[in-house]
């Protein structure tokens, strides 16, 4: 059964410090979109997010593993970037708020130090189409292609 969590909008995002770095900085968007709904879905792995300009998205445990904002995955700098591999089938636990900005997503490999805050989930689900063949490309790069994406020849 799907997990709810129900978040009151705020007028704008206290921090922007969680921002992976692959992400663009500058490109601010406008009115920050909040979060109206966000449901874990289990069976799926995936965490559909709805937001209060309209957009719904639904990632996957594995895209929001690979791109967390956490210093584990994004470094401590620019090109620090550190690409988890093997995260095909990570599940999402448990979706904890963090106060009226952002949740933590806490994974069965026992990541949980990432702070999502809603311009990083918007960005991601946003950048969806430039980031996940990136991600493919990283890990064809480092020798090892995604199972359910061989390279191309």
């Amino acid at each position: 059964m799907p997990r709810t969590i129900k978040q009151n909008p705020i007028a704008t995002l206290l921090t922007h410090h969680s921002l992976p770095f692959c992400l663009a900085h500058n490109t601010t968007v406008p009115h920050s979109p909040t979060p109206t709904n966000i449901v874990l879905h289990r069976q799926s792995r995936t965490l559909e997010i709805s937001f209060d300009d309209g957009q719904q998205f639904h990632l996957s445990a594995e895209y929001l593993r690979v791109y967390s904002p956490s210093a584990e995955v994004m470094g401590h700098g620019a090109n620090q970037r550190q690409v988890p591999l093997h995260k095909e089938t990570v599940t999402i636990d448990q979706v904890r708020p963090v106060g009226q900005y952002a949740v933590i997503l806490v994974f069965d490999d026992g990541h949980d130090t990432g702070i999502y805050s809603w311009d990083t989930l918007y960005r991601l689900g946003t950048q969806y189409a430039q980031l996940w063949p990136a991600y493919l490309q990283e890990r064809e790069a480092l020798g090892c292609p995604h199972p359910a994406h061989p390279p191309t020849a």
